[in-house]
């Protein structure tokens, strides 16, 4: 702690930790940094990252560490570092500055600003020198001392007016009701933009973009249209097969530099493995293909083995880098396998892999070969036999004696939301046990440890201390958990928990005047603006997932309000959705369950029995995104589930044997002993698109 010579060396994030010995003087988002500024009339010089951010690293070392630059910003600005993973309300909003001033964002991103915290200046990275057209670090303090001391009228006048163009952007536009129209219209665009040489949408840098999927699995579940379930096969065999997945540790990367999902930007983030395993269970569920239901383990079995803390949470991120240098930890040469390989095993790995003596792709820097491979396959239907699964196991335990990436291991409550609503749907379709005690474990430790003695969550745990109020992702991607843990173990302090909260989301979220969520508390920290968010990014917004939750909480409950207000959210948006439904996908999930058809099935029957456990496993077979299930125990008359949901008292079993209550629409099908009738009810179109 002697060491540290800033402000940083108290923190808890990691991002803020990796700095704290740096000469710049950094300090945490706070009163003390703005009190300093104004007393001393000086500029804010924000940059905000995360703990496994490449280029954050890059300008840390070629800048914040050295230091004649230290001694410019220590002289000109107060200097604040912000984890964005931390605090998403501060990077939300002065991301979107940075995108009004420059039409491009990203990380580090820079912001400066007056002590008032207006901005006046947006950039992501800068080098310590102009070089090819980008202004340099010390150029850029040089010039922002010169505004500052000559001309700070303008200066003022300048970030009042940035600021009018933010608060411009939060002034919603709200219209009429989202419909089929609006499904088919992202259908199309999203059709537009497949790529059908290599799966995904666009060209590179290419995201996986999970929710884009799970949208047309809906659309095609919906019309039965083939080409929307060919574009989800093609990317997700795609992205299974390049290099974007790690092949031998398991999890995705962050992202592919290219267009063939071959070069990835190696950090691995906690919120990307939940959303895509997502994808592959459900791919799973509609098609039976085995692939993608090994996939979704695969992935969970990485985070289970490296990214689960030993309280149960899950971590944040792994770095992309190790030693200084992205990828290291990843890549192989062909002289490292024929060392520890017998020939034909070396054989084997060489070709499946497509292991080059030159290498298999050019890097960036020099634009050659140096010998680097990236493991990917050609066929998803490779003879992945038990020879190979050895032979996996050993690549493994090589690759474990080097240097391991950075782990961030902050535990955020939104993204451990998204990996048990994960954790628990696929426990569900595989009828795989351990994958529910590790969403309930982490659920458990979220509202032992996460959240205040009055109830309310907070955002972020690490090193024994949870702290930062919760943001609207939190309560809506954990209550989202807590509703895919009601279905999977029909224990109904989970349904209970998941209402409790949504009450608290809108109690302190909700816009009273117009409606939808705001992203921070009424009660919270007042920034220059108050902003929603609606946009589907590499994460889904709260917003978004909000809405899905509000409609299937009313249809567990029987509570029309819970609609209602997903109705009038979706309206908040409904213009801007409008003009780019894609890059709303997944409200676009939520939309398509609202115009429906939408079903709600109760079935009953008495604990254990085995007609009750017959029943619920067949549901579970089929893929019925627009369902919800209740279970109401018949051995027991004084269920608690029948004071949650206001419509299911009445029902119970038919000739003493497990029954389905199934409503389409909120329109009722007769009682249903039989398993065959039930998936008819629910399923309508099940026949019709397997033979499409």
């Amino acid at each position: 702690m002697e060491k540290s010579s800033n402000k940083l060396a108290f923190e808890k994030s990691p991002y803020l930790l990796q700095h704290a010995e740096n000469p710049v003087d950094w300090y945490p988002w706070g009163d003390k940094a703005f009190k300093k500024a104004r007393e001393e009339n000086k500029p804010i010089f924000l940059s905000i990252g995360y703990s496994t951010c490449h280029w954050c690293h890059v300008m840390a070392h070629e800048s914040f560490e050295d230091p004649e630059i230290a001694k410019l910003m220590n002289e000109v600005f107060v200097s604040i570092k912000v984890d964005k993973e931390e605090r998403p309300d501060i990077d939300k909003m002065y991301m979107t500055v940075c995108q009004l001033m420059t039409n491009s964002g990203g990380w580090p991103l820079t912001i400066i600003m007056t002590p008032d915290k207006k901005p006046f200046f947006a950039g992501t990275y800068f080098p310590k020198v102009s070089r090819f057209g980008r202004m340099g670090l010390i150029d850029l303090i040089k010039r922002v001392k010169e505004l500052w001391s000559d001309k700070k009228d303008e200066v003022y006048k300048a970030s009042d007016q940035i600021t009018n163009a933010l608060l411009d952007l939060t002034v919603e536009n709200p219209g009429l009701k989202l419909d089929e129209k609006t499904l088919i219209s992202a259908y199309n665009v999203l059709s537009s933009r497949f790529d059908d040489r290599n799966g995904g949408f666009g060209v590179a840098p290419k995201f996986p973009t999970p929710h884009n999927l799970l949208f047309l699995l809906r659309f095609w579940k919906r019309t039965g249209n083939r080409d929307a379930l060919s574009m989800i096969e093609k990317t997700l065999q795609a992205m299974r097969n390049g290099g974007v997945y790690d092949h031998i540790g398991f999890g995705y990367h962050r992202y592919s530099t290219d267009a063939e999902w071959l070069v990835p930007h190696f950090e691995k983030i906690l919120s990307d493995q939940a959303l895509i395993a997502n994808a592959y269970i459900e791919a799973y569920q509609a098609t039976k293909n085995k692939i993608y239901a090994n996939t979704a383990k695969e992935i969970l079995t990485y985070v289970l083995r490296d990214m689960t803390s030993p309280e149960g949470g899950f971590y944040s991120a792994e770095d992309a880098d190790s030693e200084g240098i992205e990828g290291k930890f990843y890549i192989w040469y062909k002289e490292e396998i024929e060392k520890h390989f017998d020939e034909e095993d070396a054989s084997l790995i060489i070709n499946l892999f497509n292991i080059e003596e030159s290498g298999n792709y050019l890097e960036e820097a020099t634009h050659k070969k140096t010998g680097k491979n990236i493991l990917h396959i050609k066929n998803l239907d490779e003879d992945f036999n038990s020879k190979f699964s050895v032979i996996r196991e050993k690549l493994f335990k090589i690759r474990g004696k080097r240097i391991l990436p950075h782990k961030d291991d902050k535990v955020l409550t939104d993204w451990n939301g998204l990996m048990i609503a994960t954790l628990a749907k696929v426990s569900r379709i595989l009828d795989e046990p351990k994958y529910l005690e590790a969403a309930k474990s982490a659920t458990e430790f979220i509202l032992s440890k996460i959240r205040n003695p009055d109830g309310r969550l907070l955002h972020r745990f690490r090193d024994g201390k949870a702290e930062i109020e919760a943001y609207l992702d939190d309560y809506a991607f954990f209550i989202w958990g807590l509703i895919e843990l009601y279905e999977t173990t029909f224990e109904t302090y989970y349904l209970k928990t998941a209402l409790h909260l949504n009450r608290i989301l809108i109690e302190h979220f909700w816009d009273k005047n117009i409606g939808g969520f705001y992203f921070t508390a009424d009660d919270g920290e007042k920034l220059i603006v108050r902003t929603k968010e609606i946009y589907d990014g590499a994460i889904p917004s709260g917003n978004s997932v909000a809405m899905l939750n509000l409609l299937r909480l009313s249809y567990f409950t029987g509570n029309s309000e819970l609609e209602e207000k997903a109705d009038i959210l979706s309206r908040v948006f409904a213009e801007t959705i409008r003009t780019n439904p894609v890059a709303h996908s997944f409200l676009m999930v939520a939309v398509d369950f609202a115009v429906g058809p939408t079903y709600s099935l109760v079935i009953t029957g008495d604990t254990g029995a085995s007609d009750t456990s017959a029943m619920i496993k067949e549901v579970n077979k089929y893929y019925l995104p627009n369902k919800i299930l209740i279970y109401r125990p018949t051995d027991n008359k004084s269920t608690e589930i029948d004071g949650l949901s206001n419509f299911i008292g009445w029902f119970d079993k038919i000739n003493n044997k497990a029954t389905a209550y199934v409503c389409v629409n909120k329109t009722c099908k007769p009682a249903t002993t039989e398993l065959e009738k039930m998936i008819e009810y629910l399923n309508p179109k099940w026949i019709t698109h397997e033979k499409t």
